[in-house]
């Protein structure tokens, strides 16, 4: 089978020295491309870390942002969280979109599938599809055409979050002091049932596409 990351962060400093190897083993399980281009990673966030900016701001920053995407012709790839209103409301004043947007691990609801659909939105999930509740997820995933669905790991953010018999964490994973005696690597932790029981620390491997999938 082959995959496509569209969205996977391995510019991040926390594995960027890393990269090399994660491409390696990424492609060796079935990943054939990750997405570069474009113009990213942009959006609206009114999350924990979102509400250190205030939100006029970041509206008319992203507002911007956008109509470069598209005066460029470029795709553009946002972020989103709690914000979904908003964002379908800034889309529908500056769309549509023929280059294509993509919603970044969205988590937005059903209802607001063919609207952002229509103005030329793709849509990519993460390990945080997760974290909603089954029947709230699987209604939302109906909704969206299959031609628009895509897969992304986030990594190194976004373990996913369920029974696994297996996970893959990034090798040499920088863990404080008090976790260093618990095993990391790009291996399966051996008997392991639960990716919530990992320690928030452990990053999260472009492998793990399949989990998502």
């Amino acid at each position: 089978m082959k995959l496509f990351d569209a969205h996977c962060h391995l510019q991040d400093p926390r594995i960027f020295d890393k990269a090399p190897q994660l491409i390696a083993a990424a492609v060796d399980s079935g990943v054939v491309r990750f997405a570069v281009n474009g113009v990213s990673e942009i959006g609206l966030d009114k999350g924990s870390q979102g509400k250190k900016v205030d939100f006029t701001d970041q509206v008319n920053v992203f507002r911007q942002q956008l109509e470069i995407a598209k005066e460029l012709k470029r795709p553009a790839s946002i972020h989103c969280v709690r914000a979904f209103g908003d964002l379908l409301q800034i889309m529908k004043s500056l769309g549509p979109f023929p280059a294509g947007v993509i919603l970044h691990s969205y988590l937005g609801s059903a209802e607001m599938v063919p609207e952002f659909a229509n103005l030329g939105a793709y849509f990519s999930f993460s390990g945080f599809l997760m974290s909603m509740k089954v029947h709230k997820a699987k209604r939302m995933l109906k909704m969206v055409p299959s031609e628009r669905i895509l897969l992304e790991t986030d990594a190194p953010d976004a373990l996913p979050k369920s029974e696994l018999d297996s996970a893959h964490l990034v090798e040499g994973a920088s863990l404080p002091e008090e976790l260093q005696s618990i095993e990391i690597s790009s291996a399966p932790f051996a008997g392991a049932r639960d990716v919530s029981t990992f320690p928030k620390e452990a990053l999260n491997h472009p492998e793990n596409i399949h989990k998502v999938l």
